[in-house]
């Protein structure tokens, strides 16, 4: 069972890991750390296994037959994913989000964590371990920024506007050829664009009002299931590009997130689909 206090409880867990594997090795890798997965920007480093090892211990000690999704454990094991839309528990880890970043050293990375009961996130957590700042959203209780000195205060999307006036980014990294030109060029009609290759920042600036909307074409969980929750939970509104809810267990049809719908739609017309 999971309670709506055990969120302390995965936040320390969270923090212990980013403490004690991740921001040690922050500009201190050496090439015998870093390996390639799938391309040249698709990397994984021994702070990711270490961290999301550390973690997985941790929440199968506490809560022990729980399904833990982590994203290297998927890199063996990618049936995993599927088994979120029905597992009575699990938590989905990505350890350092925005791993590029990372090991190039710049302080432009986070740790994803969502908790998932039985198809539903009902708990999500984005820690960066660079200021010890966290964004914390539980279903239905709001979102919170907590920083590392212990204050507390509520998050807050940003508010509608024209899209000549919006700041935002749709991740066109997956993409290729005309289709990658054409995102880039419709991205013009905002006032400005930028692109941190990492979801955990895209997400923490959304939900802090700090941007107006985010877009993505890969859907794995562990980037986007606590982002998309703490979003919702400052008051913003997200949705695959066919309009229908993003649910765990999704790895198809684009995602947007925005202040509200009539901007989600505004964005999806002029920017996703021109």
């Amino acid at each position: 069972m999971f309670h709506d206090h055990d969120i302390d409880a995965v936040l320390q867990i969270v923090k212990d890991a980013a403490a004690s594997q991740i921001a040690p090795r922050f500009r201190r890798l050496g090439h015998a750390d870093i390996a390639q997965k799938k391309s040249s920007i698709d990397l994984v480093t021994e702070a990711d296994l270490l961290s999301e090892k550390q973690m997985t211990e941790a929440f199968l000690a506490r809560w022990p037959g729980a399904l833990v999704v982590g994203e290297e454990a998927c890199e063996v094991n990618p049936g995993m994913i599927g088994a979120l839309r029905d597992a009575d528990l699990a938590f989905v880890i990505d350890p350092v989000d925005g791993t590029f970043n990372f090991q190039a050293g710049l302080p432009l990375y986070g740790t994803n964590l969502a908790v998932v009961v039985r198809g539903e996130t009902v708990a999500g957590i984005i820690h960066e371990s660079v200021l010890g700042d966290t964004l914390v959203a539980s279903r239905g209780a709001g979102a919170h920024f907590l920083r590392a000195n212990g204050e507390r205060t509520s998050l807050k999307v940003a508010a509608g506007c024209d899209l000549s006036s919006m700041v935002g980014t749709i991740s066109i990294n997956e993409l290729k050829g005309d289709e990658k030109r054409r995102i880039a060029g419709n991205l013009t009609k905002a006032k400005m664009a930028f692109a941190f290759n990492c979801s955990a920042y895209e997400y923490w600036l959304v939900a802090t009002g700090k941007v107006h909307f985010i877009g993505h074409y890969k859907l794995m969980p562990w980037d986007h299931l606590a982002g998309v929750l703490i979003h919702a939970e400052a008051g913003g509104y997200t949705a695959r590009f066919d309009g229908s809810p993003y649910l765990p267990g999704d790895l198809s049809g684009g995602i947007l997130s925005a202040p509200d719908r009539d901007s989600w739609d505004m964005v999806l017309k002029d920017v996703v689909l021109a």
